[in-house]
Parts: structure tokens; sequence; C-alpha cells
């Protein structure tokens, strides 16, 4: 479970996001990124029981910074109002799939993973498997575990085509996953959620029915 000082820190700072007042509340910052990191190690040692490929992390490798990169943004606010840590193979910055948990108070945390954007190449190589390997995938994404967790892949038009990508028929049995351009799965979490004692067990079971397809999308990209 998280602290309430740490969602605390966070709504906060939404309202106050400047370097001016960071550092007048650098102490409170500095406990609720512990706290975080605490909590994510906790996540990392729990995942790796279930998917060695995670059990040589360290926090460092997963928990993104709180600075943002304002370098070609229009919002120019100096900071993230949200934590994150993304447990993947290789870490944070890797090109594999994996898990993902994110702190932002007022409904907006979730758990969940995936695949964001991969490269085209990358996303090539995604949809020759699900193409080559439509049962498996089928039954993963529509399996009892992963629709009882996520329901069902995120669908939003960000990460999803409305047309097949080219080269591929239109009568394709796979054809309405091979217009995903990210992988993704999401389950949103309530501040009281982040707060609770269940916290971790809560995040295991979402993580665990994720496995699958991280699996499956990490063996196209090899």
């Amino acid at each position: 479970m998280l602290q309430s000082s740490t969602l605390q820190f966070l709504k906060s700072l939404s309202k106050n996001n400047n370097k001016v007042w960071l550092d007048a509340h650098r102490n409170q910052y500095m406990d609720a990124k512990s706290d975080f990191e605490n909590f994510v190690s906790i996540l990392i040692k729990k995942t790796a029981q279930f998917d060695s490929d995670v059990k040589e992390l360290q926090v460092k490798d997963c928990v993104f910074r709180l600075n943002r990169d304002i370098r070609f943004s229009k919002n120019k606010t100096p900071y993230k109002i949200n934590m994150g840590a993304s447990i993947n193979r290789g870490g944070k910055k890797s090109i594999y799939a994996g898990y993902y948990f994110h702190v932002e108070p007022g409904g907006k945390s979730f758990v969940g993973g995936g695949l964001w954007m991969p490269m085209a190449s990358e996303l090539k190589k995604i949809r020759q498997e699900i193409d080559y390997c439509f049962d498996e995938f089928k039954s993963i994404v529509e399996g009892k575990s992963f629709v009882s967790e996520y329901k069902e892949l995120e669908s939003t038009p960000d990460v999803k085509l409305n047309n097949l990508p080219r080269g591929y028929d239109k009568e394709n049995p796979a054809g309405e996953y091979l217009k995903f351009k990210s992988l993704i799965a999401t389950k949103y979490l309530s501040d009281a959620d982040l707060t609770n004692n269940k916290l971790t067990e809560k995040a295991i079971k979402a993580f665990k029915a994720l496995m699958q397809l991280v699996k499956f999308i990490n063996k196209a990209l090899e």
C-alpha cells in the first residue's frame, strides 16, 4: 500500500507545479518518492516470482523521473503530477513489453502494461506473430484471467487504426487485432485502492493476468 501523504503530495503538486513550490516542499517530495520506490521494490520482487525476465531489475531501472521533458511541448509545467514505474525486461527504456504501475490521484491511477507505441519494425513483427499464431493470441486476450482483470485491450483511436494495415486481407480472422498500434491493458484504481493494504495483492493479480500477453509480444520481438 501507499501512504496517504504520497497522494496528498501529488494533489498539491498538481495545483503548484513550479520549482519554487517544490523546493519549499522538498522533504514531502522525498518522503513520497521513497514511499513509491519502496512499493515498486516489492512489486519487482513479487513479479519476478512468476516472470523471471524481471528478476535482475532494480528500482532505479523502473521508476520514471518527476521532471518533464518540456523541450518540444506547449505545456511548460516542469513536473509530472503522477508517479510511474515500468517493470520491463531490460528496464523502462527497453523495447520489450512489461508491467506498469501508475499513481495519479483522482481516479487516474492504474495497473496494467503491455507495449506502448513500438517502432514500425517492431510492430510489424508483432502483427506477423498475431497473424501466424492467432489462436494462441486470441486465447490470451479473450481468456478468463485476462478478461476478468482488464475486460479487453485498450482500443481508443490513438492506439488502433480504423483500417487494416497494408498487406493484410480484410477477411483475415485476426483483422481487428492487427489494427492495434499499441497492445496495452489497464485496470483503474481508486485513491482508496492505493492506500488499502490489499494494493500489492491487487497489482500482482493484474500483472499475472497480463503475463501471457507480455510473453507473446516479447517472443515476437525476439
